[in-house]
């Protein structure tokens, strides 16, 4: 039994999870000793509520990165599902929220399609891929659409912005709560977690990033699952576009466009690995909060907008060469075993 605890234990202290439970309470710490407001349920419910676009999107990426591709071209598929989406519901005045949640989904599964396809047929690096149908979107939206703004939605697609999912009062008697945005948020990493740990499509996903040629020995249909992995970002991209567009209440064709660094810091960071074959819906999560406490403290401690993209930049190589680290002690590991 004693064996057994040691080894629960020692099990616990190799996943990320835990340490970035860890720099969040200790970075929490510092930034209440600054600020005391900065730990009250008010802060903490605005936090989450302003990154549920960057929390649902990090978990499309998640899914991509386990299966050893990566995709940067979300913000655009965001952006031309969400300007859809505005565009219908503002010109034939749809005054229903549901239609308008369910219009941009369809939209991003579509362009999520065109880069599985190119991905599997091209055997060109996703990376490369994603990167010229990023340009390629963005650019036919911008000619299309002329960059002009899209505001004055119906009073439905107004209202459900203030829905909240319960209430609460701070000592000043003002009223505060907690966004039926950061529901949506929980209710997709939840979703994202079953798929990934009870699915047979989540165990194939692992499968393939973590090692492609027996993936296909083994007989999986690696087209199908591609397919699967990047219909299922476009997906959280159009879901995200939705958000995005209540909490603004307004959509600027160029507001999205320029966000995949946090994004792809926020999956790294949560234990994702650009290797494929690695990361958890917890640590995405976590990794999101992490990056939202980061960018909260840099406001308050008045650090130039500019630091903001250097310390991204700097989580990204960081958490990258932790996860090769990882990766090769783990390597070691299993060379130990088979050599006993």
């Amino acid at each position: 039994m004693k064996e057994r605890f040691i080894l629960i234990d020692k099990r616990i202290f190799r996943q990320t999870e835990f340490y970035l439970l860890g720099i969040i309470a200790v970075l929490s710490f510092f930034l209440t000793l600054i600020n005391p407001k900065f730990l009250t349920l008010e802060n903490w419910f605005d936090l989450l509520r302003s990154n549920v676009f960057l929390g649902i999107v990090a978990l499309g990426e998640l899914v991509v990165l386990i299966s050893g591709g990566i995709d940067v071209s979300f913000t655009a598929t965001a952006t031309i599902a969400q300007y859809i989406m505005g565009l219908i519901i503002s010109t034939y005045y749809i005054d229903n929220v549901l239609i308008a949640f369910l219009i941009p989904i369809p939209i991003g599964i579509a362009l999520g399609a065109i880069n599985g396809v190119l991905v599997h047929y091209t055997r060109v690096h996703p990376v490369i891929i994603t990167i010229s149908t990023l340009n390629v979107f963005f650019g036919f939206l911008m000619f299309l659409s002329g960059g002009k703004w899209l505001y004055n939605f119906p009073p439905s697609f107004r209202n459900f912005a203030r829905v909240q999912a319960f209430s609460l009062t701070n000592p000043k008697g003002g009223e505060y709560g907690f966004s039926i945005f950061i529901l949506f948020w929980i209710g997709l990493a939840i979703l994202t977690w079953v798929i990934l740990k009870y699915l047979p499509i989540g165990r194939k996903i692992y499968a393939i990033g973590g090692n492609r040629e027996a993936a296909r020995r083994a007989g999986f249909n690696l087209f199908r699952i591609q397919l699967f992995v990047y219909c299922f970002m476009g997906a959280l991209a159009g879901i995200a576009s939705f958000v995005h567009a209540e909490l603004n209440q307004m959509i600027q064709p160029n507001s999205l466009v320029g966000r995949e660094l946090d994004v792809l810091a926020a999956a790294i960071l949560g234990g994702a690995s650009v290797f494929g074959g690695a990361g958890s819906a917890l640590g995405v999560f976590l990794g999101v909060c992490l990056i939202a406490i980061i960018k909260n403290g840099l406001i308050l401690m008045r650090a130039p907008a500019y630091w903001h993209e250097v310390i991204m930049g700097a989580i990204i190589v960081g958490a990258a060469a932790i996860n090769a680290y990882q990766r090769k002690l783990k390597a070691k590991r299993e060379g130990e075993i088979i050599a006993q």
